[in-house]
């Protein structure tokens, strides 16, 4: 009677009376060889890796949070990036203890979403962890542009210089943290704000890339 009244369909591909089907979360499965690693266009100086593909569930999923209000399926997503941080902690490409830092967003669009998905998704993520800590260290400025529909040049010109860091220095390793990585411009600033403020980053992590 409840899915007459508030149908609930699968945040990654649709099926109906459940919000996040056995396909989809095998989709999001963090393999034994992953997170890969990503070269994108734009060298952010750091290692950059990516969860998988923006594509199928994963693209479906993390649009359907960004744009759609699914808060439900920021713990699926969490636990994809839960798998991938503690894979790059085994494989020592960062060390404890951390920091993890999401990648800066425009402030009306925290202010549509309800807050911040990435930052949300984060902090599930690294719940619990004695080593772990999350901050939202960074900033964008007012001029900054949602990036949707932008072309590679348009998306350098909208964030270049435009990140500042707004938290001191950062004790220990910083991993930032994003939805995706396509031109690798907003993975950049990100690394350039947080050592211009004298943090230390290891590496960008994000859930899919382009």
């Amino acid at each position: 009677m409840l899915d007459l009244v508030l149908p609930v369909e699968c945040g990654g591909c649709g099926c109906p009376a459940t919000r996040w089907c056995r396909d989809c979360a095998a989709a999001l499965q963090v393999h034994p060889d992953q997170p890969d690693v990503v070269t994108p266009r734009v060298d952010p100086g750091v290692a950059v890796f990516g969860l998988g593909r923006y594509a199928g569930p994963r693209r479906q999923g993390i649009v359907a949070l960004k744009e759609h209000g699914r808060r439900d399926l920021i713990h699926p997503l969490a636990r994809s990036l839960a798998l991938g941080i503690h894979r790059l902690i085994t494989w020592g490409v960062v060390g404890l203890p951390l920091t993890v830092v999401p990648a800066p967003t425009r402030r009306s669009s925290a202010r549509r979403r309800g807050g911040d998905p990435v930052a949300r998704i984060a902090a599930v993520a690294t719940a619990g962890h004695p080593d772990i800590a999350v901050l939202n260290a960074l900033r964008t400025a007012g001029l900054v542009r949602d990036s949707v529909g932008l072309g590679a040049r348009a998306r350098e010109r909208n964030i270049t210089g435009r990140v500042r860091a707004v938290a001191g220095v950062i004790a220990g390793e910083v991993l930032v943290v994003d939805d995706v990585v396509t031109t690798g411009v907003t993975a950049r600033e990100a690394v350039r704000a947080l050592h211009a403020g004298g943090a230390t980053v290891a590496a960008v992590l994000t859930l899919a890339y382009a």
